[in-house]
C-alpha cells in the first residue's frame, strides 16, 4: 500500500493464534496492504496451515521457537520492504480507515517515529493504550493498588484515563504495542525491540529510545483497532505474569542512573511481592492481574 508518499508493510506475531490470525490479516488486505510477514514463535495450534489456507500471498517467517513478541517482530520488519511498519498482535482487527490514518501521521510528521491507533477491547470501550512513563510513587501505587482498585489515582495517572483520547497528539511517552506504525528509519536507528525483552515492556523500551534519540512518539484516535487482549498470554498466566515482571525490573534495570540505581534492589523486591500477589489475584479468578 502507499500511505501518503511512503509504502506500508504489516508485520504480525504470532504464537498459537489460529483463532484470531485469519481475521486479522483479512482486516491487513481490506486496507490495501500488499506486503503482510506473520512471524510465527512454533506455534502447536496450526497457525501456520490456516494462514496460509486463508491468504496464500502472506510471507510466513517460522522462528522455529517461542522466541518472544520482541524478537520475532525484528525479524518480520527484517523481511518487509515498507518505509512504514504496522507492527501488530495477531488478536487486533484494523478498522477501515486505520492504516491511511496512521499514514498520514507520520507523512505530516517527520519528527514522529511511531503512532498508535486507539485501541478498543471487543465490547467497544476505550483500552488505554497511551501511557505515561510512571515515577516510583506512581508505578508502586499503580502495581499494588491497581489489583484491588482499578479506579485508584496512580492508576488513573499512569494510563491517562483521565486524559481526552479524542484528540491527536505528537508528544505522549509511549504508546501500546498491540498495534502501532513505526518510521523504519527510525526503528532500524535504535535497532529495533530489544531482545532481552520476551514479552511485555518491550514497547515502552522502544519508545524510551527513540525518545532519548530526538524522535516524538504520536496518537492518532482517527485510527481505530478492536483488541481481543491476551490471546497468547492467556494459555500459560503464571508464566506470563512472572515474565512482566521480569521485563518491569529490565526496564529499570537500564534506565537507572545515578542515585537512582541505588534503588533497583528495593524495586525487585517489590515486583517479586507483586509477581506473588498477580498470582494469586488470578488464581481467585481477578482479571489483568499481569497489567
Amino acid at each position: 500500500m502507499d500511505g501518503g508518499a511512503r509504502s506500508v508493510s504489516a508485520v504480525v506475531v504470532s504464537y498459537n493464534s489460529a483463532g484470531y490470525l485469519p481475521d486479522c490479516v483479512r482486516s491487513l488486505r481490506s486496507e490495501g496492504l500488499t506486503e503482510v510477514v506473520v512471524v510465527d514463535n512454533a506455534s502447536a495450534d496450526g497457525s501456520v496451515a490456516a494462514i496460509r489456507a486463508a491468504d496464500p500471498g502472506v510471507r510466513v517467517v517460522e522462528t522455529g521457537a517461542n522466541l518472544g513478541f520482541g524478537s520475532a517482530a525484528n525479524r518480520g520488519v527484517a523481511a518487509c520492504t515498507g518505509e512504514y511498519v504496522l507492527i501488530l498482535n495477531p488478536d487486533t482487527v484494523v478498522e477501515p480507515g486505520t492504516v491511511k490514518a496512521l499514514a498520514e501521521a507520520l507523512d505530516r510528521d517527520p519528527g514522529l517515529a511511531v503512532v498508535g491507533p486507539r485501541l478498543e477491547n471487543l465490547d467497544g470501550s476505550l483500552y488505554p493504550s497511551v501511557r505515561r512513563f510512571p515515577d516510583l510513587p506512581v508505578a508502586l501505587g499503580h502495581a499494588f493498588l491497581g489489583l484491588v482498585w482499578h479506579g485508584n489515582p496512580f492508576t488513573r495517572r499512569y494510563r491517562m484515563l483521565d486524559w481526552d483520547h479524542d484528540r491527536p497528539s505528537a508528544g505522549v511517552d509511549w504508546v501500546g504495542g498491540a498495534c502501532a506504525l513505526y518510521r523504519r528509519r527510525a526503528f532500524d536507528a535504535v535497532g529495533g525491540f530489544d531482545e532481552s525483552f520476551f514479552m511485555y515492556v518491550e514497547d515502552v523500551d522502544l519508545c524510551w529510545r527513540l525518545g532519548k534519540a530526538g524522535w516524538r512518539i504520536g496518537y492518532e484516535p482517527g485510527a481505530r483497532v478492536v483488541h481481543a487482549l491476551g490471546g497468547s498470554s492467556r494459555q500459560i498466566p503464571y508464566r506470563m505474569i512472572a515474565e512482566h515482571h521480569r521485563s518491569l525490573l529490565r526496564f529499570v534495570s537500564k534506565t537507572s542512573t545515578g542515585p537512582r540505581r541505588g534503588l533497583v534492589p528495593v524495586v525487585a523486591a517489590g515486583l517479586a511481592v507483586r509477581t506473588v500477589a498477580a498470582w494469586v489475584h488470578h488464581a481467585l479468578g481477578g482479571r489483568d492481574a499481569a497489567a
